[in-house]
C-alpha cells in the first residue's frame, strides 16, 4: 500500500494549453503512456487558472489561444515568483524568429514547432522534468 503511495506522488503532471482538441488528444496518448498525468485547457484564460490552482511540473502552451494568448499566460505565469520555475514549452505553428524572439521574451523555457518530427518536444518534456528529478534527488 506504501508503495502505491509512494508511485503515484512520483509521477509528473503536465498542463496542456491548447485549443485544437485533436492535438490535445495525441498529446495526452503520448504522455500518458510516457508515465506522465496530463490535464489540459482549452484557452488561456482556464490554462492560467489551472496552472496556478494545480502547479503542474511543466507546461505546454499554444501560442495562439481564445480569450488570451500564450505570450501573456506565459508572462503573468513567469512574472509570479510562485509559478515561474515550472518550465513551459511553447508550441506553435508559427515558425517566423520575431515569434521565437516574443516566445522567449515571454519567458518561455523552450519554443517547439507543431510541424516538429525529430521528437524536440518529447526530449524537452524529459530535460526538464529530469532536470527537477536531480534536484530533488539532490536535496533529499
Amino acid at each position: 500500500m506504501d508503495n502505491i503511495a509512494m508511485d503515484t506522488g512520483d509521477r509528473k503532471t503536465i498542463l496542456i494549453i491548447e485549443d485544437d482538441i485533436s492535438i490535445v488528444k495525441l498529446l495526452s496518448h503520448r504522455l500518458k503512456k510516457l508515465g506522465y498525468d496530463v490535464m489540459y485547457a482549452n484557452n488561456g484564460y482556464q490554462g492560467l487558472r489551472l496552472a496556478q490552482t494545480q502547479r503542474p511540473d511543466l507546461i505546454i502552451l499554444d501560442v495562439l489561444l481564445p480569450k488570451m494568448n500564450g505570450f501573456k499566460v506565459c508572462r503573468l505565469l513567469k512574472f509570479d515568483e510562485k509559478f515561474q520555475n515550472i518550465p513551459v514549452i511553447m508550441l506553435t505553428s508559427r515558425e517566423t524568429e520575431s515569434h521565437m524572439e516574443m516566445g522567449r521574451a515571454s519567458g518561455a523555457d523552450e519554443y517547439v514547432l507543431k510541424t516538429d518530427r525529430r521528437g524536440t518536444l518529447l526530449k524537452a518534456i524529459q530535460k526538464y522534468l529530469e532536470t527537477e528529478n536531480a534536484q530533488v534527488s539532490d536535496e533529499a
